[in-house]
């Protein structure tokens, strides 16, 4: 065939390419900017189920051109958070004052947890400084030779330490007497029965009569406070006087034979009571000769400790406010030796 034969051909066939290509154009000019449906995936279902569920028809994908001239949306403002306030560091002062205002609370909330003070030994004497006669010349030798002292002013209780005051110690710290821890029946406890809650606590070694005083913040007077307070402000051989009246305490001349209630007898012109008689007293001082005296006592020890004022059993020469004794503060513990406490 000749050349110009073939063009009409050719021409015919480019036509019919132009035709086709303007028709795909307009096609995907109308897909352009249409989105595409997504497929939901519920939670743990496979892309391969999804698709399976999905309509036969392959949707076809498209990727959305923005035009350049449209700007970006602006990207979402940060809701602001709140900026925490610093908190400045406690200074060792601080912590310091914290740490005891916590200590003191708990020692608030100890003390209100302990049982009350005693009733009867809250009541206390003040025994003025000063001068005083110590010892006897016309008695005993070993409470020869009599001789001026003087002491600084001091507290005594008023009353001898009773059942009730002991049991709230005992009961308060558990605290067991040496004749108690001895299994003895004779003990405070088993003096202690009914109607007797103020009668003086007997049956108590000097240790045990110490460790209720250390308990009510107190102590045990010293030999020479006790002489003291016992005689008075007038310096009597007897709480009441220089003469013996066994109505005014209660010795053996009583006829009791047994303790009373503390305070059942006229006090001395100190206010103090039953400073002769009912029971005798420790004392926190050695046993041992007064000064100046060459007198020398079988049963001095200067481990012992002195028992003054005369108990329920005893005599007139006894119950001297000058009479001395002395047992050992770790086992001597009697029916007629209890204590008082001072401060």
């Amino acid at each position: 065939m000749s050349n110009h034969r073939r063009w009409p051909w050719i021409s015919v066939v480019l036509w019919f390419m132009v035709l086709l290509t303007v028709f795909a154009c307009g096609q995907l000019v109308e897909q352009v900017g249409e989105p595409v449906a997504a497929q939901a995936t519920s939670p743990g279902e496979s892309s391969d189920q999804a698709a399976a569920q999905a309509s036969p028809t392959p949707t076809p994908t498209v990727i959305q051109i923005r035009p350049t001239n449209t700007p970006p949306p602006p990207p979402p403002t940060p809701t602001p958070r709140p900026t925490p306030t610093p908190q400045p560091s406690p200074t060792p002062a601080q912590e310091s004052a914290a740490t005891e205002a916590v200590e003191e609370v708990e020692i608030e909330a100890t003390v209100e947890e302990e049982a009350p003070a005693p009733a009867i030994t809250e009541f206390m004497v003040e025994i003025p400084a000063g001068l005083f006669t110590l010892g006897n010349d016309n008695s005993d030798p070993n409470e020869a030779p009599a001789q001026e002292m003087e002491l600084p002013a001091f507290m005594m209780d008023a009353f001898e330490v009773t059942n009730a005051d002991y049991a709230t110690f005992a009961e308060a710290t558990g605290f067991v007497t040496f004749r108690e821890q001895e299994e003895s029946p004779q003990n405070w406890r088993a003096a202690y029965t009914e109607a007797k809650e103020n009668h003086p606590v007997v049956f108590v070694t000097l240790n045990d009569a110490q460790s209720f005083c250390d308990w009510a913040g107190k102590r045990l007077p010293t030999e020479l406070e006790w002489e003291k307070a016992a005689r008075g402000p007038d310096g009597y051989l007897y709480p009441w006087g220089n003469q013996y009246d066994a109505s005014l305490l209660n010795g053996k001349d009583s006829g009791l034979r047994g303790t009373t209630a503390v305070g059942s007898y006229p006090p001395n012109g100190y206010g103090l009571f039953d400073m002769a008689g009912n029971v005798k007293e420790w004392v926190d001082s050695s046993y041992i000769a007064y000064p100046g005296s060459d007198y020398q006592d079988s049963h001095y020890n200067p481990d012992f400790r002195g028992i003054r004022g005369g108990g329920w059993f005893d005599e007139a020469e006894y119950v001297l406010s000058t009479n001395r004794n002395g047992g050992d503060p770790q086992i001597t513990a009697n029916d007629d030796i209890g204590f008082r406490c001072a401060k």
